[in-house]
């Protein structure tokens, strides 16, 4: 990969010695669909970028039970590894790959000095602090404020927006786990959509209407 290459990857950033710098000190790395990145305990020992793909971060209680926070898409990183980089802190989240993800790997030591001496990449920092706590907020009112059945609509449509498809390969108890119910609960809401005809159920697959988007928010 080169600087144009990279640049094309991360928007963001346009300043060539960055861009460099980043191609000597990172470390691509190819990651396959269900590779757990991160475990909660560990300490993370760099940053990952996301270059083509996606990492679906969690946060996970004592008995095991996950909360779906936020993806990273490409061209972006994780703001809660960032801040146990900073603080060296052992991680406080779990990190899995959600499909064949591409990423660029920035050492801990290389992310500080990188803060010295290139306003982008602070830039790049500030901003993607300020964006995940307005993720982290949404996942926070949905939990305290919303239905469930609010909660499960809504995940299906970020899940047709992150895939970019109207199928959605899962099974009933890996949406439960995401959402923090029963496969139950989950199997019951189900039910009540494809019975107004909005999904269409099949063997660990959701078909999905295209006007479901519209339908939800009449």
């Amino acid at each position: 990969m080169n600087t144009e290459e990279l640049k094309a990857a991360l928007p963001n950033f346009t300043d060539p010695k960055l861009l460099q710098a980043i191609l000597d000190k990172g470390q691509i790395m190819n990651l396959e669909p269900g590779k757990v990145m991160m475990e909660p305990g560990q300490f993370i020992k760099m940053v990952p970028i996301v270059l083509e793909g996606s990492i679906k971060i969690m946060r996970v209680d004592e008995e095991g039970k996950e909360l779906f926070l936020y993806y990273l898409d490409a061209g972006e990183t994780c703001a809660l590894s960032l801040t146990c980089c900073t603080a060296a802190k052992p991680s406080e989240i779990k990190a899995v790959v959600e499909e064949k993800t591409t990423i660029i790997a920035i050492p801990v030591s290389v992310h500080e000095q990188f803060s010295d001496e290139f306003r982008q990449w602070k830039d790049f920092v500030a901003n993607t602090y300020q964006n995940r706590f307005q993720e982290m907020l949404v996942a926070l009112d949905a939990v305290a404020f919303k239905r469930m059945d609010e909660r499960l609509m809504r995940y299906i449509v970020t899940k047709m927006k992150q895939y970019k498809t109207n199928e959605l390969h899962t099974t009933h108890q890996e949406i439960a786990n995401e959402l923090g119910t029963s496969r139950e609960v989950i199997s019951r809401l189900l039910k009540v959509l494809e019975k107004k005809k909005w999904i269409e159920l099949g063997r660990n697959v959701i078909y999905i209407r295209d006007d479901f988007e519209e339908l939800i928010s009449k």
